[in-house]
């Protein structure tokens, strides 16, 4: 959220994304898309930073989703904090929610640890279950030692220090 500064308890085992990163992020995605008409799905929430800043920046939902109680509940705090309503937290591991997730998302962002065995397992399970919308974008946050550029829908990586995004894009499940 632009301006406010998450206090993120020292007992949090999650690594916040860099202020640095996600603003970069945020130009990028803002030159794309309308917040405002965004459903967003934010796996991995851990301390709900891009969640909030999705949600602080009038995206029609954010869902956030983590197995942490103790992540979800400080997250809650600070939406109602600050009025935030249009996000829907739910405890869950991510793979299983997309493996049961019945509706579509304009951007989907994925942040787990960067140690993480199954992120290839993740991407192909969003593009299975076909969670994105026409023009929709899947983002990846992960670390230096992670290459997908030879999975469908890759189309770029961003670096800055040491986080790294991979893009991928919608794809018709018709082609």
């Amino acid at each position: 959220m632009k301006g406010v500064r998450l206090q993120v308890p020292k007992t949090f085992d999650s690594r916040p994304t860099t202020d640095y990163a996600k603003e970069a992020l945020f130009n990028l995605l803002s030159n794309k898309f309308d917040f405002e008409n965004c459903d967003v799905l934010d796996l991995f929430t851990g301390t709900g930073s891009l969640s909030l800043e999705f949600a602080s920046r009038d995206a029609n939902s954010v869902t956030s989703i983590d197995w942490n109680t103790a992540c979800l509940r400080f997250i809650g705090d600070i939406c109602k904090k600050h009025s935030l309503t249009q996000v829907k937290l739910l405890k869950n591991d991510a793979i299983r929610f997309v493996s049961i997730a019945n509706i579509k998302f304009d951007i989907i962002v994925a942040d787990p640890p960067y140690d993480y065995k199954y992120y290839n397992k993740l991407i192909l399970s969003i593009y299975d279950k076909e969670l994105l919308k026409p023009g929709g974008v899947l983002v990846i946050e992960h670390g230096r030692q992670n290459n997908f550029s030879d999975l469908p829908g890759f189309s770029e990586l961003r670096n800055y220090g040491g986080v790294h995004f991979s893009f991928f894009e919608y794809l018709d499940p018709e082609n």
